[in-house]
């Protein structure tokens, strides 16, 4: 792992050697294709089990469940080595684990979490999140449109929910929708139920190797034993938001170490002038920067991580977090591109993937200007949203 401040040593033994067998199975068997699972936009759904094997899927909840129940820190460092190898592939995992996993079991009944965990964990059954909708994005309580109408010990959901990772490939949504008071309530979703249908969304340019889908559901009947029966408001739904933040934080970093270690592979070799441009001061001060910012954004999720281990972490240190270590993301792999020149705009190199891939991580999950807000409300106390 690029380390320029030796943050490994501030690792467990565990934790490190849990980012060294993800980095050599995902070396194996990710990298190697990622390039024409990226163009042909398709998502590698025989990793799905591998994962579950790997312990990838929901790490940092109690093995109880059927999870791997390891350190925020090991969390956060396969999110790491997931999006070292594409966006897609980590996000993915922060769907299943942080927005699928945590909401049953932080919310759920223990019937619910018996049964959905296990499955969830072995990668036996893939789940998705339904939170966004057309006309929600960064508002999603109050544009909130789907709705949950009791009918004897049964919900009927009506509503349409959009930009949902996985939504096509999965056994299960967690629906948010509000009910006849307008109170919010989380449920599970089988997606086999008649009425649900969850068309994917082509044409991307972005997150090509995942699948993105809009989630219809037209009179869909589920029995009340699938409501999180503590679930209630805006709370549940941003709380799980917090922890797949938290994942992105780290994961962006493994993308930026990514384009770093390309840049500077290749600015040694070429040549111009009779001298390679790593030894022109432009390319040395981009590069310079990339390391730094990659430098600083692990030292601050390594300190999350702790903090969140201990039950101290707030979500406004997440949103500092995930805004900033995505930006800089973005902007290395941006200046990569630069340095590659023409080599830059093509599927040989990864750069070009990367960059695209971070232009959606930059804006899901709270976009850039709405994590400035928070921290703006957390600075003043004054909400300018």
């Amino acid at each position: 792992m690029l380390d320029f401040a030796r943050i490994q040593e501030l690792l467990s033994d565990e934790e490190r050697e849990i980012q060294k067998a993800a980095r050599k199975f995902l070396e194996a068997e990710a990298l190697p294709q990622i390039r024409e699972w990226w163009e042909a936009g398709t998502f590698p759904t025989q990793l799905i089990p591998k994962f579950g094997a790997m312990g990838f899927l929901g790490a940092n909840l109690p093995e109880e469940y059927g999870a791997a129940g390891v350190s925020n820190a090991a969390y956060g460092l396969i999110m790491y080595e997931l999006e070292r190898i594409d966006s897609g592939l980590r996000s993915f995992a922060s769907v299943q684990g942080a927005l699928v996993m945590y909401p049953i079991f932080a919310y759920g009944s223990e019937e619910q979490k018996r049964e959905f965990l296990p499955k969830l964990a072995a990668g036996e059954m893939v789940g998705a999140f339904g939170l966004t909708e057309p006309d929600g994005g960064s508002d999603p309580g109050g544009n909130m449109k789907t709705r949950a109408k009791k009918d004897g010990d049964h919900w009927i959901l009506n509503g349409t929910k959009m930009w949902i990772t996985n939504g096509t490939i999965a056994d299960i949504a967690i629906v948010w929708a509000k009910d006849e008071e307008g109170v919010i309530r989380g449920f599970i979703v089988p997606t086999d139920t008649p009425g649900f249908s969850a068309p994917e969304i082509k044409s991307k340019m972005s997150l090509r190797a995942s699948v993105t889908s809009e989630l219809v559901l037209e009179d869909v009947r589920i029995p009340d034993s699938l409501r999180l029966p503590q679930a209630e408001g805006l709370k549940p739904p941003l709380s799980c938001l917090t922890q797949a933040r938290y994942g992105i934080a780290w994961g962006v970093l493994g993308a930026l170490e990514a384009v770093f270690e390309e840049a500077r592979d290749f600015a040694l070799s070429r040549k111009t002038f009779g001298e390679p441009i790593a030894k022109k001061q432009l390319v040395q001060e981009k590069l310079a920067w990339m390391l730094a910012e990659h430098t600083k954004g692990l030292l601050l999720v390594w300190r999350l991580a702790r903090l969140k281990d201990e039950g101290k972490l707030h979500h406004t240190q997440v949103s500092l977090a995930k805004r900033d270590n995505t930006y800089a993301a973005l902007h290395a792999a941006r200046l990569a591109r630069d340095i590659l020149g023409a080599n830059g705009i093509t599927l040989e190199y990864h750069a070009i993937r990367h960059m695209l891939n971070l232009e959606s991580v930059y804006t899901y999950e709270g976009t850039h200007d709405i994590h400035t807000l928070i921290l703006g409300r957390e600075i003043t106390g004054l909400a300018a949203f």
